[in-house]
């Protein structure tokens, strides 16, 4: 039998009224199990994990807000394609996005025709910031430019226990940079962006949580 599996999420222990009304409207969408708790996109959020691995083929995953489910636009095209791939239909209730109609599936391809032009902007930028580093002397390898671009995606990412293939895929970076990345945080948390500001998961969970 199919079942209706609900998500919530708020970034500190201290919005206690913001989780309150999320559990609410869940609850008033149908929700037959609810998985809740309190982290900020960039920390593990160990009962999404548990929510993804309990759904089944013929369920349907609610969340109230694109944001208490992932970080960007290419974040939660890959959680929905995941999901998708397990049977699972998903919906947002903010946004009406229903993946398992043909007006869901279309909202889904304008958000992934977005994903790429940002990614495309993102690259394009890269490019120009690339230019002015070699002028300036200051050029330090391309694979660190634009792994620090997407560094909090790869963290989260990581943190959900995706496969280095599937972030490659979806973030446009090589399995070389992932493992890069993956080793420096390992060997030194306390990163220093190329804008000399640390970018440690704690700096990064701090700066979510001041966001949300």
């Amino acid at each position: 039998m199919s079942a209706v599996i609900g998500y919530a999420r708020t970034s500190t222990g201290d919005q206690v009224y913001g989780l309150d009304e999320q559990l609410e409207t869940l609850k008033a969408s149908g929700c037959d199990k609810i998985f809740s708790e309190h982290a900020s996109s960039v920390q593990d959020r160990p009962e999404l994990t548990k929510a993804l691995a309990y759904v089944r083929e013929g369920d349907t995953f609610i969340v109230t807000r694109p944001d208490r489910l992932a970080r960007s636009v290419i974040d939660m095209l890959g959680m929905i394609k995941e999901l998708g791939e397990k049977g699972v239909q998903v919906k947002i209730l903010s946004m009406n996005l229903d993946t398992g109609t043909p007006t869901g599936k279309l909202v889904l391809t304008i958000l992934a025709g977005v994903a790429e032009w940002e990614r495309e902007i993102m690259l394009e930028r890269q490019r120009a910031g690339i230019r002015r580093a070699k002028e300036d002397g200051k050029y330090r390898g391309a694979w660190r430019f634009k792994v620090w671009k997407v560094g909090e995606e790869i963290d989260a990412m990581l943190a959900r226990g995706m496969k280095i293939k599937e972030i490659c895929e979806q973030l446009g970076v090589s399995r070389n940079s992932v493992w890069k990345h993956r080793t420096k945080r390992i060997v030194n948390p306390h990163i220093t962006d190329q804008r000399g500001a640390s970018s440690s998961p704690q700096r990064a969970a701090k700066a979510a949580q001041k966001k949300t």
